[in-house]
């Protein structure tokens, strides 16, 4: 191996160093993926990828990765974080960790298979041997390679040909507090066979506004014709740092759409890779996030559009307040051959405060010639005629602003899947933005 682990990421690696699987194909990538983070090291500003977010204040914390699972919550601990009315396939992690006691997979129907990842690789892991990586490739950036020479605990979720599944399959990562922060690196692998149709909810939260770190990635397969919605919801810890990559590759005539929340931590970033594999698939990611005092939310997109006839929207709204701080960074590719591609990136943000800010930068790249491609931004204010005409009706100023943003984001809440959750997000959101500083 070349050089040490950088700074800060070698109590990461805990058990990368400390032992080996047993498994040969599992060892080996997980010792190519350390030496993929020796060979980054720490990105700076000086990286494309990391010019307007700093890792100093995450590189300072020496989370380490923990040792042993939590065991001594109870269901009626979890309580607080279920979304009424929500009926789900549920699979519980704490602190990185599958909890099967916790969980409710009693029910799954026939041709659904999910499992912790670590008890499937103990038990038949050559299922894992051409899926495990197989989205996400070796050539890892820094923090997917991280979590896979870290890789330690996850969900599969496998779906077979032609299953359509009623009820969605809910991931709900809960983080709690350690004596000291901890850093937990799930890995989520889902894939959906040939005209498999599924609803999938991941939620990342806390129990407690604990320090701890999340590095999670998760990889999607669609196989042809395969349909797959796909929330992903943040609402960790205001002293927490969210390190999310979603991979995701699209067989021909498949169809997906991801609705993406950041609303919680103190630091997140969140990178989105979707490619297609087969002509005619389309992918449509939408997101949604709030940034306040303290806060920064990063999201990554990278589109790549290889083969022809396929279709792509990105359409990500941000919303911040006090010294709230957001990056937006998104790209879409288009190869020679993709002809006929359709490709639409756009991203909003409205400030409610001077001292907000936001970096925005949607890109297109083409190489080809037969296109319909188009990319957009813009960052604006509350308009002082809406607000002067709520008021001029008896509504406060706090709920005034509360509507007006809920009118700006319920766009991207109302992709949701499920009612439940919609109700529960935009409760949520509502809260926030009633009570945000506007200095």
């Amino acid at each position: 191996m070349n050089g040490d682990m950088p700074t800060g990421f070698a109590s990461w690696l805990a058990h990368e160093r400390s032992c080996d699987a047993g498994i040969d194909w599992l060892d080996a990538r997980r010792r190519n993926a350390a030496e993929r983070v020796r060979e980054q090291g720490v990105p700076s500003s000086r990286d494309e990828g990391w010019r307007y977010t700093n890792l100093k204040g995450l590189l300072e914390q020496g989370f380490l990765q923990p040792d042993e699972p939590i065991t001594a919550l109870q269901p009626d601990d979890l309580e607080e974080v279920l979304v009424p009315g929500l009926a789900s396939h549920r699979v519980i992690l704490v602190n990185g960790r599958f909890v099967p006691e916790l969980s409710l997979l009693e029910d799954l129907p026939p041709g659904v298979r999910v499992s912790g990842l670590a008890s499937l690789l103990a038990s038949d892991p050559d299922v894992l041997k051409d899926r495990l990586n197989a989205v996400a490739g070796d050539d890892l950036a820094l923090f997917a390679a991280l979590n896979t020479a870290g890789l330690d605990d996850g969900v599969v979720a496998l779906v077979d040909r032609g299953v359509l599944l009623e009820r969605p399959i809910e991931l709900i990562h809960v983080s709690v507090g350690l004596d000291e922060p901890r850093v937990a690196q799930p890995r989520n692998v889902i894939v959906l066979g040939a005209g498999a149709q599924a609803i999938v909810i991941e939620r990342y939260l806390s129990l407690g506004d604990s320090l701890y770190c999340t590095n999670c990635v998760t990889e999607v397969s669609l196989g042809r014709d395969a349909v797959l919605k796909h929330d992903r919801i943040q609402t960790e810890s205001p002293s927490a740092f969210h390190i999310s990559g979603l991979y995701l590759r699209q067989d021909a005539n498949s169809r997906y759409l991801g609705v993406n929340l950041g609303l919680g931590a103190r630091w997140a970033r969140t990178d989105l890779n979707a490619t297609f594999g087969g002509e005619h698939a389309e992918c449509d990611l939408q997101g949604l996030y709030l940034a306040g005092d303290g806060q920064l939310m990063d999201y990554h997109l990278d589109v790549d559009h290889s083969v022809p006839n396929c279709a792509s929207r990105e359409n990500f709204k941000g919303i911040l307040y006090g010294k709230g701080r957001a990056v937006f960074d998104g790209r879409v590719f288009v190869a020679q051959d993709a002809q006929k591609t359709d490709a639409a990136m756009s991203n909003r943000n409205l400030m409610l405060s001077e001292s907000a800010e936001v970096d925005t930068k949607p890109q297109l790249e083409i190489n080809a010639d037969d296109v319909k491609c188009s990319h957009g931004t813009t960052v604006g204010q509350i308009e002082p005629e809406m607000l002067f005409y709520l008021r001029s009706r008896g509504i406060s100023a706090p709920l005034a602003r509360r509507m007006l943003c809920l009118g700006f984001a319920g766009e991207i809440i109302e992709r949701l899947s499920a009612e439940a959750l919609r109700d529960q997000v935009s409760e949520l959101v509502g809260q926030r933005l009633e009570s945000a500083p506007l200095s």
